[in-house]
């Protein structure tokens, strides 16, 4: 592809503000791009003529139907499509989009996730144009990111609490952006960057096994000789099929104005990651979701397919995603940046420590948003941050904050020099601070990046949580300075008090160490280690009252979430536990048993030809294969039983617990048996792909 075709590729598919520069009267483009810029009121007159200017452009571009596109609390996307068409008298029709259907859509709520919001046989729910993400074509249809509420208004799904927090956050900024004499910013907004890791499989494989079809990743397999021990796949040669693949996303992407900017190949054998650049967090959220929905699309075109799951093999790293958070001013200054002399910033400072207090008053937020039941298998292993929330900021802002707690003065450290000892590699200078990948919650530059999220789910609610409870600090930070007689002095005596009782949750050590566990106790840090724990603290009464206070979630719609986590928890464990019993019932044991048919076939004939001493092999192996099926079977009526009792354990904190303290254990017992059978059995008479044979063989 050449530049030229970069450049006219890149966006072209998206109604932008360079389309709409072009195709809306000056008036109304005026409108509508400061509605986008201060998150103001869209004018209701102009509805009309941007439908309009939509709708041809779409045409154009191919669209012959539209869709209201919204986020629903399934954490996917959802749309349905209505043709431009309408009759006209005789055999004709003409193309019609009004300012009424761009504003507002009716889908039907009533099969939607809920949380007891709505009853089931009341349908109605509205979809409700975002004019601040842009609309885009794709597959012949205009899609316009909306969001979506029940008939009574209560929010259900992802994008209106993410716009609300982003409102809150951007009031209680500028508060604090006055207090420094800045009159000029009229929004402050999120930026986010979001890195998605994947892997890809065989589509033969795939197609093969139906963990992988109905869960997303693999319950039984055992250890392949080679893992990532070697450390070899990280960064390595890309494999034909994966570039091409990836040539085809980027494309894809650049398309939509999707800015994919980094791609390589990941720590596991078959993962890999891409990275875009940040945009405006409510964009970002859309465009995360077009990204791994293009994903998945485009890899069967050239052999294989997506794995999004957290864990979809045993024993290797699993897949995350970063969430890169930052502040920018409608200005283009980033809020984030400590700037040269970041001792002598105190309005980055000051941001900085409201930062820290929201992240230590509301870690638990935190590890809810994250939480289910993909990521239960990634957090706290050594591939992943712990469970537990901690800050890190490095060397050179950590000596700040000590210096700053400790009334001492701040010697900052030295730029040092690299130089490799070979006059023909340039030299060049070491950042300030190294990075620490086993930190939730690590500084890095002039952003926060939250590791802690999986990589399936919709990266809206991390955001809304961590925006609100920023929000809130710099609601008590400006409500305190601006009554305050003596700015600097306040200001600089609240960095003080608000760091010296944060400290706790900065850490810049080894959170994978076991020492830290036992550390963080003694700080009082929370360690919830499973979803259900995380889940449990939701809707605690600090919770309640923080989204309550600014609007973000309603009490009934907070409760809702934490009734839609826990049911998903379950579901998603049925499905599991489902799948075990079904692929062990109906491949596995019968596997086992017509192999050691076989081998016992092949003893007789030994015993036949030279006696029994020569059939000493086939018999421990007959013994071996004969205990552990029946260990097997017997582990999946247990697994049959644990699962059905978990169903009918009661309420869904009730049923979530006992999935996690009975279920997940089944299943457990049940996989360690058919591991080691895989282990003993001929490649040709196992019924399953081997862990080798799906990440070696893409």
């Amino acid at each position: 592809m050449s530049d030229n075709n970069i450049y006219d590729l890149y966006g072209s598919m998206v109604f932008n503000d360079e389309a709409m520069r072009r195709r809306l009267p000056k008036e109304v483009y005026k409108s509508l791009t400061r509605t986008i810029a201060t998150g103001g009121t869209i004018d209701a007159s102009i509805a009309d003529v941007v439908a309009n200017a939509m709708k041809d452009w779409a045409i154009e571009k191919g669209a012959t139907h539209y869709t209201h596109w919204f986020q629903p609390l399934t954490g996917v996307t959802a749309e349905k499509h209505d043709a431009f068409i309408s009759p006209l008298r005789g055999d004709k029709v003409v193309m019609e989009f009004s300012g009424k259907e761009l504003i507002k859509g009716e889908p039907d709520a009533s099969s939607f996730p809920s949380g007891g919001l709505r009853a089931t046989f009341e349908a109605r729910g509205y979809t409700a144009w975002d004019p601040a993400s842009y609309a885009f074509v794709k597959d012949n249809t205009l899609y316009i990111p909306t969001a979506f509420c029940s008939y009574t208004g209560e929010a259900l799904d992802t994008k209106t609490p993410l716009l609300r927090s982003m409102d809150a956050i951007s009031d209680q900024a500028l508060r604090i952006l006055r207090l420094f004499g800045d009159t000029e910013t009229s929004r402050v907004t999120t930026t986010v960057g979001a890195e998605q890791e994947y892997f890809l499989v065989n589509k033969e494989y795939y197609d093969s096994r139906k963990d992988l079809i109905y869960c997303g990743r693999t319950l039984f397999g055992a250890p392949a000789p080679k893992g990532q021990e070697m450390d070899d796949h990280y960064f390595g040669p890309l494999k034909p099929k994966v570039a091409a693949f990836m040539a085809e996303l980027d494309e894809a992407l650049w398309k939509l104005g999707i800015n994919a900017k980094t791609e390589h190949n990941e720590a596991a054998p078959s993962q890999h990651e891409l990275a875009p650049i940040y945009a405006t967090t409510n964009m970002a959220v859309d465009q995360n979701l077009l990204i791994m929905e293009y994903m998945r699309l485009i890899a069967p075109r050239h052999g294989m397919e997506c794995l999004l799951h957290e864990k979809p093999y045993a024993g290797v790293n699993g897949s995350g995603k970063h969430n890169n958070w930052s502040l920018t001013t409608d200005g283009g200054k980033n809020l984030v940046d400590p700037g040269k002399t970041p001792r002598e910033n105190t309005r980055f400072l000051l941001i900085l420590s409201a930062i820290v207090q929201a992240v230590d008053e509301y870690q638990d937020l935190l590890r809810a948003s994250v939480a289910y039941a993909g990521n239960d298998h990634r957090l706290g292993g050594n591939e992943a941050p712990p469970a537990i929330l901690s800050i890190f900021l490095g060397e050179e802002l950590q000596g700040i904050v000590d210096s700053i707690v400790e009334g001492t003065d701040y010697m900052k450290p030295g730029t040092a020099t690299m130089n490799l000892g070979v006059p023909s590699v340039p030299t060049f200078r070491r950042d300030t601070t190294d990075r620490n990948r086993t930190s939730p919650f690590a500084f890095t530059g002039n952003k926060f990046e939250f590791r802690s999220l999986g990589s399936s789910q919709n990266i809206a609610m991390p955001n809304v949580m961590l925006n609100t409870a920023v929000a809130k600090v710099f609601r008590e930070m400006a409500d305190k300075l601006e009554k305050a007689d003596d700015f600097n002095a306040a200001v600089n005596q609240l960095i003080r008090d608000t760091l010296t009782a944060h400290r706790r949750i900065l850490f810049d050590g080894n959170g994978y160490c076991p020492e830290w566990q036992d550390e963080a106790a003694r700080r009082g840090l929370s360690n919830f280690r499973t979803t259900v724990e995380a889940l449990e603290h939701l809707t605690d009464e600090k919770n309640v009252s923080l989204f309550t206070e600014f609007g973000v979630l309603s009490p009934v719609e907070l409760a809702a979430r934490r009734e839609i986590l826990l049911e998903n928890y379950a579901k998603v464990l049925n499905i599991e536990a489902q799948t075990m019993i079904v692929m062990a019932s109906r491949q596995i044991i019968p596997a086992v048993e017509a192999y050691i048919g076989k081998i016992a076939r092949t003893a007789e004939l030994k015993k036949s030809l030279c006696g029994p001493e020569c059939t000493a092999m086939e018999r421990d192996i007959v013994s071996r294969l004969s205990a552990l099926n029946t260990q097997a079977y017997e582990a999946v009526e247990a697994l049959r039983k644990a699962d059905a009792d978990a169903r009918a354990a009661g309420d869904e904190i009730a049923v979530a617990r006992a999935f996690r303290d009975t279920v997940v254990p089944a299943m457990a017992a049940l996989r360690a048996p058919v591991d080691e059978m895989e282990t003993m059995i001929a490649s040709e008479d196992w019924p399953l792909p081997t862990y080798g044979e799906m990440t070696y063989k893409q």
